[in-house]
C-alpha cells in the first residue's frame, strides 16, 4: 500500500522555491545542506577527537593493545551493520527524520562513552556511537544525491570533503588539547560534540525539506543480524588469534568456518527477502561490483592503517596528544585540497574516472612510502608521504560513491549509496582488527629483540600500551623503535589493498554524468550518449522495473 502526504509547503522552505523537477539554485542547495554538513562535522569530530587521546585513555583505563583496537573496531562494526538498514529506510521513509534520529543516537552514545569506567564499557558505548554514525554516513550521500544531479554533484561532494577535512583536522587537535588540559580530562573528548549535534538537529528541522514517499517499511532484520554476526565472528578471531590462542588452534577453524557459514546463510536470506538489506541484483552492474570491491580495499587501507598514526607519534616519537594532532596535518590538508579541487573539476568537465584512477595510484604510492617509516624518520620527508596519501584519499572516496550513484535507478539511490559506505566500513573494521593484531605481534617481536640486545629480559606488560614518558632512557628507546618499526609494517601491509582499489577502478566504465537529481521524477535512468538522459534504462541495457511510488508534488517532510 502506498501513501503519499501532501502538506502545504511553507514559503520559507529552501527546497520549496522551485517547482518539482526544477533544479535548485546554488543558494537553496547550500541552505538545505547547512544542517547536514553540520551533522557530518559532528560525526567526524566525535570520531577523530579520540584518535590522539586513545593512548592516554587506554592507559588510564588499564587497557591493552587489543582494547585499543576494539575501541575503534566496535564503532566501525556497528556502523557497518547498520549502514544498509539506514540506506533501506531512506528509500522507504523520511530522510530528514532519519538523519535527526541518527544524531540523537550519536549524542546518546557520546555521553555514555564519556561516563565509561572500564574499557569494556567504553567499547560498548562506542558501538552505540557507531549506530548513529552509520546513519549519518549513509544519509549524507543519499540526501546529496536526492537534491543534486550527478553532473553538479562533484562540486557539493567537494564541500562534504572539506567538512571531512575540517573535522579530521580539528578533531585530533581539540582532542589533544583536551587531554593535555588537566581540568578537562579525556572524558570531554566525548562531550565536546554534543552542542554541535543539538545545533545540527535544529538547523536540519528548519532547512532540510525533501519530497518523501511513505511506504510500509519491511526491514530484513534477519539478514542484517546474520551479516553482523558473520563479520563479528571473523573480527573476534583475528583479534584473539596469536594472543589468546595459537593461529592453528582448534578455535581457528571453528570461528572461520562459522563466519563463512553465517555469511552464506546471510546471502541466502538476502536473495529471498522482499526488502533485502543489500539488494543482490545491484551486483549485476559492473560499476557497482567494482566500486564495492574498491571500497572494501579503501576501508582496509585507510581505517586499518591511519587509525594508528596517533599511536605512532605519541609512542614512537614521544609527542604529546596535541602535537600528534598537528603532525597529521599534511595528510589532512592533502585530503582537503584534493577533494575540493577534484569536485569542482568534475562538475566543470563531467569527467570523473581520470581523478578516480589518479587517486588510487597516489593512495598506493602513499602507503608504500609510509611503509618505510621508522621512529627516527625525518618529519619533513614523512610529511610528503602523508600528503601523497591524503591527496589520493581525497580523489578516491567521494568519487566511488558518485560512480555508483550515477549508475543505479533513482529509486535505489539509498540502497546503492549505503552499499558503498557499508563496504568501506566493513573493510575498515576488518582492517583495524587485522592490522591491530599484526601491530601487536610485530611490536612484541621487536621488543624481544631490543631487550635481548640490551641483555635484559623483556618485561611482562600484559600487552598494555606503555606510557613512554615514565620509562627509563634505554628501555624507552627500545619501545620507541619497536612501535616505529611496527607502524611501518602495517602501512606496508595496507599498500596491496590500495593496489586492489587501483585495479578495480581501472576496469570501471566511465558513464557520462546524468543531469537529473534524485528528486526529479524523470531521473530514473542513466545518461545516454553525451550525458543526455535515456529514460527507463540502466547500465546493462535492461528495462527498469517501474517504481512503486512517486512523491506527490510538493510533498515534503
Amino acid at each position: 500500500m502506498t501513501q503519499a502526504t501532501e502538506p502545504a509547503v511553507p514559503a520559507s522552505d529552501p527546497s520549496a522555491d522551485a517547482a518539482p523537477g526544477t533544479p535548485m539554485t546554488h543558494r537553496q542547495i547550500l541552505e538545505a545542506l547547512s544542517g547536514l554538513l553540520l551533522g557530518m562535522f559532528v560525526a567526524i569530530l566525535s570520531s577523530t577527537v579520540v584518535s590522539n587521546a586513545l593512548p592516554r585513555i587506554i592507559s588510564e583505563l588499564h587497557g591493552t593493545e587489543s582494547s585499543y583496537t576494539w575501541v575503534v573496531t566496535a564503532t566501525l562494526l556497528a556502523l557497518t551493520a547498520t549502514t544498509p538498514i539506514w540506506g533501506k529506510l531512506a528509500d522507504l521513509t523520511s530522510k530528514k527524520m532519519l538523519v535527526q534520529l541518527a544524531l540523537v543516537i550519536y549524542v546518546l552514545g557520546s555521553v555514555l562513552a564519556g561516563l565509561a569506567q572500564t574499557t569494556g564499557e567504553l567499547i560498548a558505548c562506542r558501538a552505540v556511537q557507531g549506530v548513529g554514525a552509520g546513519g549519518l554516513t549513509a544519509l549524507a550521500q543519499i540526501i546529496l544525491a536526492a537534491m543534486i544531479a550527478p553532473r553538479q554533484r562533484g562540486r557539493y561532494s567537494g564541500y562534504l570533503g572539506a567538512v571531512l577535512a575540517l573535522g579530521t583536522i580539528g578533531g585530533p587537535l581539540i582532542g589533544g588539547v583536551i587531554v593535555d588540559t588537566s581540568w578537562l580530562g579525556w572524558r570531554w573528548c566525548f562531550y565536546v560534540g554534543v552542542p554541535f549535534a543539538v545545533a545540527a538537529i535544529v538547523v536540519l528541522q528548519k532547512t532540510l525539506n525533501l519530497p518523501v514517499v511513505t511506504r510500509k517499511v519491511k526491514i530484513d532484520y534477519l539478514g542484517a543480524t546474520l551479516i553482523a554476526a558473520s563479520v563479528s565472528l571473523l573480527l573476534i578471531w583475528v583479534s584473539l588469534a596469536g594472543n589468546s590462542f595459537a593461529w592453528l588452534a582448534w578455535q581457528t577453524p571453528v570461528m572461520v568456518l562459522g563466519a563463512v557459514a553465517l555469511g552464506a546463510l546471510a546471502l541466502l536470506v538476502e536473495s529471498r527477502a522482499t526488502e533485502p538489506i543489500i539488494p543482490l541484483h545491484l551486483f549485476r552492474s559492473r560499476t557497482v561490483t567494482l566500486a564495492t570491491l574498491a571500497s572494501v580495499a579503501v576501508g582496509v587501507a585507510i581505517y586499518g592503517a591511519s587509525v594508528f598514526l596517533g599511536q605512532y607519534f605519541q609512542i614512537s616519537r614521544g609527542e604529546s596528544p596535541t602535537r600528534a594532532g598537528l603532525m597529521t596535518l599534511p595528510m589532512i590538508l592533502g585530503l582537503l585540497v584534493a577533494s575540493t579541487l577534484t569536485g569542482r573539476l568534475i562538475t566543470r568537465t563531467g569527467r570523473w574516472k581520470r581523478y578516480l584512477v589518479s587517486g588510487a595510484v597516489l593512495l598506493t604510492v602513499g602507503f608504500a612510502l609510509m611503509g618505510t617509516i621508522r621512529a627516527d624518520t625525518s618529519f619533513p620527508l614523512m610529511s610528503v608521504y602523508m600528503a601523497v596519501l591524503g591527496i589520493g584519499l581525497g580523489m578516491t572516496m567521494q568519487n566511488l560513491v558518485l560512480a555508483v550513484q550515477n549508475t543505479v535507478p533513482v529509486r535505489e539511490l539509498g540502497a546503492a549509496s549505503s552499499l558503498v559506505a557499508f563496504s568501506r566500513s566493513l573493510g575498515g573494521a576488518v582492517g583495524v582488527s587485522a592490522l591491530g593484531a599484526l601491530l601487536g605481534h610485530r611490536v612484541a617481536g621487536y621488543l624481544a629483540d631490543g631487550f635481548g640486545n640490551l641483555g635484559v629480559a623483556a618485561p611482562d606488560s600484559g600487552g598494555a600500551i606503555p606510557n613512554v614518558a615514565t620509562l627509563p632512557g634505554p628501555i624507552r628507546a627500545v619501545v620507541e623503535i619497536a612501535y616505529g618499526h611496527g607502524a611501518g609494517d602495517i602501512f606496508l601491509t595496507a599498500a596491496p589493498f590500495a593496489l586492489i582499489t587501483l585495479v578495480a577502478v581501472i576496469f570501471i566504465k566511465e558513464v557520462p554524468l546524468r543531469q537529473q537529481s534524485g528528486t526529479d521524477p524523470s531521473g530514473t535512468g542513466t545518461p545516454g550518449p553525451g550525458g543526455q538522459h535515456r529514460p527507463g534504462t540502466h547500465e546493462s541495457g535492461g528495462q527498469l522495473r517501474p517504481g512503486t511510488a512517486t512523491a506527490a508534488p510538493g510533498a515534503v517532510r
